[in-house]
């Protein structure tokens, strides 16, 4: 872990910022994006970049921005990695957002959020808050292979269930699905089902599959090696070096994931989930700091 000043840290996207308060991962996740080469890592990906000035700028960037807006956090890197516990920064950022009037979409995989659960509710409650949770495999002993330093999935849903509780709405991201892995109608309506128990307000999914880029690639390839013998060799003869990485059963699969949707009426599309995140309700857009501390 390293500490770092930078000179900004919301980026805007049309609307909806976000924000990364750390950089680089220590939840061992073996198919992490954000390992790839494209992102220009000039330090070892669990040796963790932290933002120490990121309250500060979040701080001076909403005191004067007049228009309200959501603050999304979680897109690279984890909020709630193991370092979270002692420097507390996301939370810091979180009370920001709440004391300045805006909404924040938070993306994790960890049960640490909980220690957050009042801080997203007042949030929910002034403005609104969503939470944005990953889920892969249903299977215990899988999810500790794949995600090996985060809790299972059947935390994460216990997590989902707290939010659902205080009325807080959660977006689920079933993603990736890794072929010959965790691609099976088993896993995903397992995971689907409890999605409807608990009722997440939407899924994204992108497909049945997975994505590998030059740097990912490599560390997921070497874990295949570790833990899947022989399956590195099954997918470099169907899958070549592509970028995408498709399901052999993605019809099957996908069909599955839209009927259960529908008919629970879940936001399943990805253009559907996103707008539901990103809109932030129209009757805060101009309240000011005064009348939140009212």
């Amino acid at each position: 872990m390293h500490f770092v000043d930078v000179k900004g840290i919301l980026h805007n996207n049309g609307g909806f910022c976000g924000m990364n308060i750390y950089r680089g991962c220590t939840h061992g996740c073996i198919y992490c994006d954000s390992r790839s080469n494209c992102y220009n890592f000039t330090h070892d990906f669990e040796d963790i970049e932290v933002k120490q000035n990121a309250p500060a700028l979040l701080e001076s960037t909403l005191r004067n921005k007049r228009k309200k807006c959501m603050i999304g956090t979680g897109s690279m890197s984890d909020p709630y990695m193991h370092c979270e516990e002692k420097l507390g920064l996301t939370r810091k950022c979180l009370e920001i957002i709440y004391q300045y009037g805006f909404g924040a979409a938070v993306q994790t995989k960890s049960d640490r959020i909980l220690r957050d659960i009042d801080l997203l509710e007042k949030i929910n409650n002034s403005t609104k808050c969503v939470v944005e949770m990953t889920l892969t495999t249903y299977d215990d002993k899988l999810c500790s292979i794949i995600e090996p330093n985060v809790c299972n999935t059947k935390r994460r849903i216990e997590v989902l269930e707290e939010m659902q509780k205080r009325g807080i709405p959660a977006v689920v991201w079933l993603s990736p699905i890794l072929p010959y892995i965790n691609d099976t109608k088993e896993n995903i309506k397992a995971i689907l089902d409890e999605c409807v128990r608990v009722k997440v307000k939407g899924i994204i999914c992108f497909g049945m599959g997975l994505t590998l880029r030059d740097g990912d690639r490599e560390y997921y390839y070497a874990a295949l090696d570790k833990h899947f013998k022989g399956l590195k060799e099954r997918y470099i003869r169907r899958y070549g070096y592509a970028y995408e990485v498709p399901s052999d059963n993605s019809r099957e699969l996908f069909a599955l994931f839209n009927r259960i949707c529908r008919e629970n009426n879940i936001l399943h599309t990805p253009d559907a989930c996103f707008s539901f995140i990103n809109e932030f309700p129209e009757k805060y857009q101009q309240m000011s700091i005064f009348d939140i501390i009212k």
